[in-house]
C-alpha cells in the first residue's frame, strides 16, 4: 500500500473540516464536447423516472477538492447557438455576463427576459463509484465522472451541514464513513427532480483496503476541468456572442448584477450542441437541453 494512500486512509476523519470550508465559500460567492466515455449520465424510462445506486469518491492524489464548479452559457441568437464554457470560472470577465448586465441596467422587461435565457449556468464534475445501475447494469462497479447540478449538491452540502442536532454530520466523499447516493429521478413537467434521492447509512466502500486503493487510482484528475488553457479567450467568445447576436458587444460597460432564474427558451438545437449544453444552474435546467432533442 502505498504512502499516499496511508495518509489518505489516517485524514479521513480530519477531511470533512476541508470540505465543509470549501461548501461555505461557494455558499457566500454564491463542458464536456461532444461523447465522453468517461461521464455517466442515470438512464430513465419512457416515463422519464428512473433510479440509481452512486459514491461520491474523495479527491484524487494531487487534488485538495472532490468537485470542480464550472458555469457555462448555452442558448441560440438569430447568427446560431452559443454554447461555450464562461470565463466566470475562473474569477475573470466574461462577454456575455458583459452583455447580460448591459441589457439587465437598460430596465426594460424585453432586456431583462434577454438577459435571462442567456444567463450562465451551473454544473459540477465529481468522480464517481457505480454501485447499482439498473438499466445499465454493466456499469456497475465501474468509476466514472459525474456532472451534476445544484440540487444534487445541495444534497451533498445539507449531509455536510446538517439541519438539526440530532443528525450527524457525513462526509459523503469518504471512503470508510462515506455512504452510498440512492438517485431517484422523477419526472416533473418535463424536467428531472431529484427532491427524492437520499443518502444511505454511512459504510465503507469495502473492508479490503487493497480494492478501495484501486477505486482510488482509477479516479480522473479534474483538474482540466478548470484549466485555463481550455477555456478560450476574451477576445475569442465575445466574436463568437457577435456572431450569435449578429451584433457588436465590445461597447458594454455596465456593473454586474445578479440575474433572477428563469426557464430557457424551448427551441431545438444542433445535436452535435447538445452535449455540450447540459451544464444548467439547476438540475432540471440541466436536462433541459436532453428534453428537446425527443421533441
Amino acid at each position: 500500500m502505498s504512502q499516499s494512500f496511508a495518509e489518505l486512509k489516517r485524514s479521513s476523519q480530519s477531511s470533512l473540516d476541508a470540505l465543509l470550508k470549501e461548501t461555505n465559500k461557494l455558499t457566500s460567492n454564491e463542458s464536456a464536447r461532444g461523447k465522453d466515455e468517461r461521464f455517466w449520465q442515470p438512464a430513465v424510462d419512457a416515463s422519464g423516472n428512473g433510479y440509481a445506486v452512486i459514491r461520491f469518491l474523495p479527491a484524487t492524489k494531487g487534488e485538495d477538492i472532490p468537485w470542480v464548479r464550472i458555469f457555462n452559457h448555452g442558448f441560440q441568437g438569430p447568427g446560431g447557438w452559443y454554447i461555450e464554457n464562461s470565463l466566470t470560472t475562473l474569477g475573470k470577465d466574461d462577454p456575455v455576463t458583459k452583455h447580460n448586465n448591459m441589457l439587465w441596467n437598460r430596465g426594460d422587461d424585453a432586456g431583462k427576459d434577454q438577459a435571462r435565457k442567456q444567463k450562465r449556468r451551473l454544473l459540477y464534475i465529481s468522480n464517481i463509484l457505480i454501485v447499482n445501475d439498473q438499466k445499465n447494469p454493466e456499469n456497475n462497479g465501474q468509476v466514472k465522472l459525474f456532472r451534476y447540478g445544484k440540487k444534487i449538491f445541495d444534497k451533498l452540502n445539507e449531509a455536510m451541514n446538517p439541519q438539526f442536532e440530532d443528525e450527524k454530520p457525513l462526509n459523503p466523499f469518504d471512503f470508510w464513513e462515506g455512504a452510498n447516493f440512492k438517485m431517484k429521478i422523477r419526472n416533473l413537467e418535463g424536467y428531472r427532480n431529484y427532491d427524492k434521492s437520499e443518502f444511505e447509512a454511512p459504510s465503507k466502500l469495502s473492508d479490503d483496503d487493497s480494492k478501495v486503493e484501486q477505486t482510488w487510482a482509477s479516479q480522473y484528475s479534474l483538474n482540466e476541468f478548470t484549466d485555463p488553457s481550455n477555456f478560450k479567450t476574451y477576445q475569442e467568445l465575445e466574436a463568437k456572442l457577435n456572431k450569435v447576436l449578429m451584433t457588436s458587444t465590445s461597447e458594454v460597460t455596465a456593473e454586474d448584477v445578479e440575474l433572477a432564474p428563469e426557464p430557457a427558451p424551448v427551441v431545438k438545437p444542433p445535436k452535435e450542441s447538445v452535449a455540450a449544453a447540459k451544464s444548467e444552474e439547476s438540475d432540471e435546467n440541466m436536462d433541459y437541453f436532453q428534453s428537446m432533442l425527443k421533441d
